[in-house]
């Protein structure tokens, strides 16, 4: 099976008669699509190697990718064609990758009666290091630029709050320490300038700045979504700004690429855009079409992004300039979660 990670809607809070139903339908639809993800997990299981080949390792410069096909993190050199000639395959299973510093981040959806989700740390030849279970569904992961801070979202379910039935957590370790904050749901929040407390708050999408402490991530609550500013060091976030979702820091810090909601529209109300932090000034890219991913940064003038592909694959990766000139560029066909190891020393 090939997990469809979309953010979830803003939570809303509802009545008790609604909560019940709902709960109820969420129980039934959670059921159904953890028998058919059992049934795949466990094929999967038997035809699929979780661990890396011993020759597969990070070293850059290329890109990483997950292989759609395979359900194994592949890479290529950056220049490479999208359509796979020099694609270097045998990585590790993950439903989501992530790399830097010599650090990788795979977060493998389990099977089970309830999802979980293992989020894996892997050293440089991509050996495990660590796991931790989480109980949800794989959707976002990032490492620092260091390799010692990682985050992991999750889907979660339970919350009565909830008005989809689905919420987030977040989870993020610090590797010098070990130190694991199971959910930022707990780091104090100020917004306008007041401390802001609310059951429905929910954090998804972190990207770290380069000190391994500032941070940026998407908080929603009360239907509404904001880029939030956090810091690891004094343990505080705020936000600062409205309809921003799955904040992608560039390697200079200066900006984000963001996913802004621009319509009403279910099938397609987002789209990517970029925010200066130093003028607070928005662009968006010349891809016009709806991109429900976190994007990442291949250098300081590039994103890069997965769409759903028309003809048939899970999904492609394309690139696309970060000042909003050019044209999107088809980069990987067939792959997810992109993300460029930069050279030896980033792999260090």
């Amino acid at each position: 099976m090939t997990t469809h990670l979309t953010d979830p809607a803003p939570a809303r809070r509802l009545g008790t008669r609604a909560r019940t139903a709902l709960t109820v339908a969420a129980v039934v639809l959670l059921a159904g699509s953890t028998a058919g993800y059992a049934l795949h997990a466990g094929n999967r299981a038997t035809g699929q190697q979780a661990g890396a080949d011993a020759s597969f390792a990070l070293a850059g410069p290329a890109l990483y990718f997950r292989d759609s096909a395979t359900g194994r993190v592949a890479h290529q050199a950056l220049t490479a064609t999208a359509g796979g000639a020099d694609r270097a395959t045998g990585g590790p299973a993950c439903d989501r990758f992530h790399a830097a510093g010599g650090t990788a981040l795979c977060l493998r959806a389990e099977p089970g009666v309830l999802p979980k989700t293992y989020a894996v740390v892997l050293d440089r030849q991509l050996r495990e290091v660590s796991r931790t279970v989480v109980p949800g569904v794989p959707t976002r992961a990032r490492v620092s630029a260091s390799g010692q801070m990682l985050a992991w979202t999750v889907f979660a379910t339970g919350d009565s709050y909830s008005a989809t039935g689905f919420s987030t957590r977040t989870a993020v370790l610090d590797r010098r320490t070990g130190y694991l904050v199971k959910s930022l749901e707990e780091i104090p929040l100020t917004m306008d300038g007041v401390r802001y407390h609310s059951p429905d708050v929910n954090y998804w999408g972190v990207s770290f700045a380069r000190d391994d402490s500032r941070f940026y991530a998407t908080v929603s609550t009360k239907g509404r979504t904001y880029l939030v500013e956090g810091n690891m060091s004094d343990w505080s976030a705020r936000t600062l700004r409205e309809n921003v979702e799955c904040p992608s820091l560039s390697p200079d810090n200066t900006r984000v690429a963001f996913k802004k909601k621009v319509s009403d529209d279910p099938a397609a109300p987002w789209r990517l855009y970029v925010l200066d932090l130093r003028t607070m000034v928005e662009t968006p890219l010349a891809e016009t079409r709806n991109v429900d991913d976190q994007a990442a940064w291949t250098d300081d003038g590039t994103v890069a992004y997965a769409l759903p592909d028309a003809e048939g694959r899970a999904s492609d990766v394309w690139t696309v300039p970060a000042d909003g000139t050019g044209a999107p560029r088809l980069s990987v066909a067939g792959g997810s979660s992109p993300v460029v190891v930069a050279d030896a020393a980033d792999a260090q």
